[in-house]
């Protein structure tokens, strides 16, 4: 294998509607990724890997494109950045079936995540159980050399530098002099990403599964009946309010900067506004106010690609030809590897 440049790789399950979770916990640094990357930046949207628990073929092409318009809408360039469906790419899944001949079903059992789904009453199904093979095909066809995620995923990455590293030692032959062990696939390397705790509405981490997100593009009554069900305490309008701990409030720091951060600790504090009271409740509604002011503009980009759902699908047609010029090579290695050519 000769050396491959830099290349980044993460992808996001289309198993519902995009929320602050998702936006804090991923997509801006998704966004930034492509300025800041000396290399090939590539997300994609994992629609095979939705089918562990979505059941609704109408639902998941709905939220495919959805993330994808999403992601757009957001700013993504796709000139600077591979955006794909999953699905698009064949060899993601011959390489699975590759890496399913050399992995033992130990290191599959021993998935915290896996654990965890069928604990909390997913059904076990073989999809579920061989999820990080699959993920570790996502990573390793395209050479990826990074892979950007949250502490609850790093098991995976290291499964997929297990994987690679147990191929290239079936497959491969040891060096000779100065000559360096064949490799066939690329070891990856995991970043923890810089993600923000972002509370939910009951106050736990926002997540589709606990029923408590606030979706990206929320808007009008609907955004503000949503944020007004935040958990906050008891405390009656006139007096000052808690700090340290409040939902509202955190929320809000993750779209102010520092000067407006203590601007609003400072009404807290007063139980006031330009001399005016100031409860949770106005905090709730400063708070729709701020989102739709920071989403103004890819509200706007939204509607003009739901308009005209033939740019996404532009998008998506000319990030699965280029993800398949990646992916091709890598398969075609393995498969002289293994000795399918």
């Amino acid at each position: 294998m000769t050396d491959q440049p830099p290349r980044v790789l993460s992808g996001i399950q289309p198993t519902g509607e995009l929320h602050l979770g998702n936006y804090f916990g991923a997509i801006v640094q998704h966004l930034a990724l492509p300025a800041d990357f000396p290399g090939e930046c590539l997300f994609f949207i994992a629609d095979f890997h939705a089918l562990t628990t979505v059941r609704d073929p109408v639902f998941l092409r709905q939220m495919v494109r959805d993330v994808a318009t999403t992601y757009l809408a957001l700013g993504l360039d796709p000139s600077r950045a591979i955006l794909f469906r999953q699905s698009d790419v064949p060899e993601v899944c011959e390489l699975t079936w590759l890496l399913m001949c050399v992995t033992n079903t130990g290191l599959l059992e021993r998935a915290h995540a896996y654990k965890d789904k069928v604990a909390h009453g997913l059904e076990a199904s073989m999809g579920l159980f061989s999820y990080p093979v699959l993920m570790a095909a996502d990573i390793l066809v395209y050479d990826s050399s990074l892979v950007p995620i949250g502490k609850d995923q790093v098991q995976h990455v290291e499964m997929a530098q297990d994987m690679a590293t147990h191929f290239n030692a079936t497959f491969g032959t040891e060096g000779v002099g100065d000559q360096p062990p064949t490799q066939f696939l690329r070891r990856p390397e995991w970043k923890l990403s810089k993600a923000p705790y972002v509370p939910g509405l009951d106050g736990k981490k926002m997540s589709k599964s606990y029923g408590n997100t606030i979706p990206i593009f929320a808007t009008g009554k609907v955004l503000k009946k949503l944020v007004g069900r935040i958990v906050t305490d008891s405390t009656p309008l006139g007096q000052p309010l808690t700090v340290e701990g409040d939902n509202v409030l955190a929320l809000l720091d993750l779209f102010l900067d520092e000067g407006r951060r203590e601007q609003v600790r400072s009404w807290y504090r007063a139980a006031s506004r330009d001399g005016q009271p100031f409860g949770y409740g106005h905090a709730k509604q400063y708070l729709a106010e701020v989102m739709e002011t920071r989403f103004a503009d890819a509200h706007r980009r939204r509607e003009t690609l739901i308009a005209d759902p033939s740019q996404v699908d532009r998008v998506l047609e000319d990030g699965a030809r280029r993800a398949r010029q990646l992916a091709t090579p890598v398969l075609e290695r393995c498969r002289v590897a293994c000795g399918l050519r």
